[in-house]
């Protein structure tokens, strides 16, 4: 799903991986982490898309609720078992949206 309905300014936070061939409970862990961020104040929405690279986009009122969602105890667990078991590389970028606009027929 794309998400349409933001206003900007806002925040995206772009996270971009390559996984290792070891994937055990990456698919419950990754739901968790979405149900968990959806829970947390400043959370605007989430894009996702994986191929040979995974791709998801967070989206975030501001800074302060970035910081927060790092700083949540069971996200910091998952990150490190990610680093661990599932990925073999990745890159996060924290950007500011200032426009946007989009098409659909």
């Amino acid at each position: 799903m794309i998400i349409d309905h933001l206003q900007p300014p806002y925040y995206a936070v772009i996270f971009s991986t390559l996984m290792t061939d070891n994937l055990e409970g990456y698919q419950e862990a990754a739901e968790r982490m979405e149900a968990l961020a959806r829970l947390q104040p400043g959370y605007l929405g989430i894009e996702s898309s994986r191929n040979e690279i995974g791709i998801t986009v967070s989206y975030w009122e501001n800074l302060d609720a970035i910081s927060q969602w790092k700083n949540n105890v069971e996200h910091t667990e998952v990150r490190a078992l990610g680093k661990a078991k599932w990925y073999r590389k990745y890159q996060l970028r924290i950007c500011k949206v200032e426009r946007e606009y989009g098409f659909e027929s």
